[in-house]
């Protein structure tokens, strides 16, 4: 996620120098993955540095080819946007990333947003963040399972033209927004999809009263999915209704496709109703014309938090279970247990009282992290000593997305 904050020094960002984490070429590793790691600013890339620790191959037994590109805001003035070019056409080549969070400056002028860059240039389309009780916090409302906001990635309000005209009190602002049917179709499909393997229900949509041609065009394309998902329950609701209803939710599962802004602003209070915003991942994806992944890029869905930087005291889960979610994107079965063990070791540590200071806790985000690769590596351990003991039944809430291609 990007963090818009007024002008400053620009944060440097440190050389990758991480024990365990080698580029290594292609033919050297499990499956020939590659991964592009896209690094930014302030406490945003040092929650990066922490949760790259998860990757050392003699952690998970996993290697990995990764290529690193510097996205901190100096890097990119510097090459007048050239590395955020090149980092995305490296997650088209490779079809898998995890990025820190970056800043946007204010200026129209200046770079602006390296996440609209990447999201034009890897034709990103759907934004996922889902919620999930983090076990020993009280949520701030009755929330137990899981709740998905499938949120466009691209148009409507951001991106829009805008201009004004006139003086004074007369002064008019405009703006021009647009949203294909395309993006409409594969965000509502997407929904019914993810709630399928969730066993949700899909709930919520635009405000199409208001708005009938165009937020109605993304509710056509729900109701058609709706159509052709016949299995899944499907509840439509207004916006203004759907942020009522969820402060009143019974605790089901629930998947909500929203347009772009709605399920930004949405995505945050659902993950703030589970405790924090800093416990679950945020992971953008695009699609073939069949309908399959061919780039998943994940990453957390807060900001640079510069109030925090250099202080270790960052909760780093959402970062850590951006790497997890990567994982499980992939195709190699090792990657699937490596994903799992982490996100497991993650909600563990919380749950038997490691925790950060948001949370209530005492920890600092290193120390939080050693806790997790302490788990992560017992976890594997002793997996691997069981591997004549047929596995549990994965339950619902994990079951793997799709897999990018």
């Amino acid at each position: 996620m990007e963090h818009q904050v007024k002008e400053q020094p620009p944060s440097q960002l440190s050389s990758p120098a991480l024990e365990g984490l080698h580029v290594v070429e292609a033919s050297s590793f499990r499956g020939g993955q590659e991964l592009v790691v896209l690094h930014g600013d302030q406490t945003g890339e040092e929650l990066l540095q922490q949760a790259l620790r998860l990757l050392d191959p003699g952690l998970l037994g996993i290697q990995l080819e990764v290529r690193h590109f510097d996205l901190s805001l100096a890097h990119r003035r510097k090459t007048r946007n050239q590395v955020v070019q090149e980092a995305a056409q490296a997650l088209s080549e490779t079809g898998f990333g995890v990025k820190a969070a970056t800043i946007t400056p204010e200026r129209s002028e200046d770079v602006g947003s390296p996440n609209a860059i990447v999201r034009r240039a890897v034709d990103g389309r759907v934004i996922v963040r889902t919620g999930r009780r983090i076990p020993g916090v009280r949520p701030l409302a009755a929330v137990y399972a899981p709740i998905s906001v499938i949120r466009m990635a691209v148009d409507d309000a951001y991106g829009a033209k805008e201009w004004r005209e006139g003086e004074g009190l007369d002064e008019l602002a405009y703006r021009t927004e647009k949203v294909s049917r395309r993006t409409c179709r594969i965000v509502a499909e997407y929904a019914f999809k993810h709630a399928r393997r969730l066993g949700a229900s899909v709930f919520g949509g635009p405000k199409w009263t208001v708005s009938p041609l165009y937020e109605g065009m993304f509710k056509e394309e729900m109701d058609l999915a709706a159509s052709l998902y016949p299995d899944v329950r499907y509840v439509p609701q207004l916006i203004d209704a759907t942020y009522a209803l969820l402060l009143a939710t019974g605790g089901e599962a629930l998947v909500i496709p929203a347009m772009n802004r709605d399920g930004d602003n949405l995505s945050d209070l659902v993950m703030q109703m589970f405790g924090t915003i800093a416990a679950a991942e945020s992971v953008l994806l695009a699609f073939d014309a069949e309908g399959e992944v061919t780039v998943a890029m994940s990453e957390a869905p807060h900001g640079t938090a510069p109030s925090l930087e250099g202080k270790d005291v960052a909760n780093p889960m959402a970062m850590i279970l951006a790497v997890a979610s990567i994982l499980n994107y992939m195709p190699d079965t090792a990657c699937h247990s490596a994903a799992r063990a982490i996100y497991e070791a993650t909600l563990e540590a919380v749950s038997d009282g490691v925790r950060t200071a948001d949370l209530g806790g005492q920890s600092s985000t290193t120390e939080f992290t050693d806790e997790v690769i302490h788990r992560v590596r017992t976890k594997l351990d002793v997996w691997s000593s069981l591997a004549d003991i047929a596995s549990p039944a994965v339950p619902r809430t994990f079951l793997a997305p799709e897999r990018a291609r």
